[in-house]
């Protein structure tokens, strides 16, 4: 059906602390399990920006490829390969789904070998583990379906499948990145009567208020902890936080209530970082977890979810305004790290 390529034009991390490498790599056969993805777009995740940083500790793999959000169209199969096929228009996460659980494939540029996981999306084609595939919805575009790979099952499975709010519970979201953002269209849905939006952007802000938030707070200028008090009386009964650091997980926790707050975080400090609570917190009933990937599972929430949001005439788009070229995504990773974009999406190009 398709003329397969033999190479894929790639940002390949060469070094921990340097920018990424454009490079042209050459594409193995396809081991049992994997399959070979044409790659439309590419999401680009603060996971990326912190394993170019160093901030998950030491890297034993480089040199070797990134990005674990995507969405493009099957080109071809290896053995055992049974959940896609030629044709399918997919999309590409880091949450394990079914089908096979191949190893990351090893790609050649030059001499030197080239190190890849389960699924990589800095490349215009790539190959991936068939557990890391889903089947696009057929309404939902390509361009947004790249959300589908990390933000949204993350964000709002945090919401729909560990939080679960009912209408009256108050609810604080902390940091409207693409994770929180996806959380605050979840919220959306629900109708609450109090749910406040937490950013140093006031165009984030903005956003959050036509998503439905109730109440915003920008913390360089306001008393984000007595807004929570007075707005809660007392505090908030669920905090989704998403910012990255330990220092506002700490501050997620300090604004929900004793006796049944709860904080759910899915952010992700630097390696090696700890969070300090106080003990008397925690027996006062406070609560904290951490959310994997929002407990999704996405062979069944990802189409569930965009049939929810969609019925809810929750604009996905306005999350994928901003464009990079391939050859950008060191300036993509800038402006993630900046705020100066929500989420960065990579159009790919192909000869």
């Amino acid at each position: 059906m398709f003329d397969l390529p033999t190479k894929a034009k790639a940002a390949v991390l060469e070094r921990v602390g340097a920018p990424l490498a454009i490079k042209t790599i050459d594409l193995p056969p396809l081991d049992r399990g994997q399959v070979l993805v044409k790659v439309h777009y590419s999401g680009v995740c603060r996971s990326q920006l912190m394993e170019v940083q160093g901030g998950r500790g030491q890297d034993r793999w480089v040199p070797h490829l990134l990005g674990h959000e995507g969405s493009g169209i099957v080109l071809d199969t290896g053995i055992g390969v049974s959940k896609v096929q030629a044709g399918d228009e997919v999309i590409l996460g880091w949450i394990k789904s079914a089908g096979l659980e191949a190893a990351g494939a090893r790609y050649r540029c030059d001499d030197q070998l080239v190190n890849s996981g389960k699924v990589t999306t800095f490349s215009n084609y790539t190959v991936v583990s068939e557990s890391r595939l889903v089947r696009k919805p057929q309404a939902l575009s390509l361009k947004e379906a790249v959300l589908f790979g990390c933000a949204l099952p993350t964000g709002c499975g945090m919401v729909f499948n560990e939080a679960k709010p009912d209408p009256e519970t108050n609810v604080a979201v902390l940091g409207l990145g693409g994770v929180g953002l996806s959380a605050l269209m979840a919220l959306k849905t629900f109708s609450l009567k109090c749910l406040i939006a937490i950013d140093l952007s006031d165009i984030k802000l903005a956003l959050a208020r036509e998503m439905g938030a109730t109440h915003t707070c920008n913390p360089s200028r306001d008393d984000v902890a007595a807004i929570v008090r007075q707005v809660t009386d007392g505090g908030v009964d669920l905090c989704i936080e998403s910012c990255g650091s330990v220092e506002t997980i700490e501050f997620g926790f300090s604004i929900i209530k004793c006796f049944g707050g709860r904080l759910l975080f899915a952010s992700h400090p630097a390696d090696g970082e700890t969070i300090r609570l106080a003990p008397f917190d925690l027996i006062s009933g406070k609560q904290i977890s951490g959310s994997w990937g929002g407990a999704s599972i996405p062979d069944s929430d990802i189409p569930a979810t965009f049939a929810r949001l969609r019925d809810s005439n929750i604009p996905l788009e306005c999350l994928v305004k901003k464009e990079y070229k391939l050859e950008q995504v060191n300036d993509a990773l800038d402006d993630l790290g900046s705020g100066r974009a929500f989420r960065p999406i990579v159009k790919m190009e192909h000869d």
